[in-house]
């Protein structure tokens, strides 16, 4: 059980890192998508992508930790906003995946300031 929450400790300050760049990320994908579309738009929004589900990941695997002191994260509100993310994604359009985008960044933000805290009680 130790072994666990060392490891899952580990996992969100590696993910308090990386979430600050993902959010800022986020947010310059978001005015490309509006219209400010660069060469490589396609190629920053699908490593965006990989960053997304590589939060979800440590999400899942650490939920139990973000929400043992009280209810930080609701996989409810997660699931919405990455299931309308998904859809919009397959239909390819800039506007409607920057708006899925903007609905989804306080979740994304969310998750930074919950992993933050979560670390700053463990010390």
């Amino acid at each position: 059980m130790e072994e666990l929450r060392a490891q899952q400790i580990e996992a969100l300050e590696v993910l308090c890192d990386y979430n600050q760049k993902l959010v800022k990320s986020i947010r310059n994908i978001i005015s490309e998508l509006k219209g400010e579309r660069k060469e490589d738009t396609d190629q920053f929004l699908d490593e965006i992508i990989k960053g997304i589900n590589w939060e979800i990941g440590v999400l899942n695997g650490t939920m139990s930790l973000i929400n043992e002191k009280e209810e930080r994260i609701k996989k409810e509100e997660i699931n919405a906003s990455i299931s309308k993310l998904s859809q919009v994604l397959a239909e390819k359009k800039d506007a409607e995946v920057a708006e899925a985008l903007e609905e989804a960044l306080p979740v994304f933000e969310k998750f930074g300031d919950a992993a933050g805290k979560v670390l700053e009680e463990e010390k």
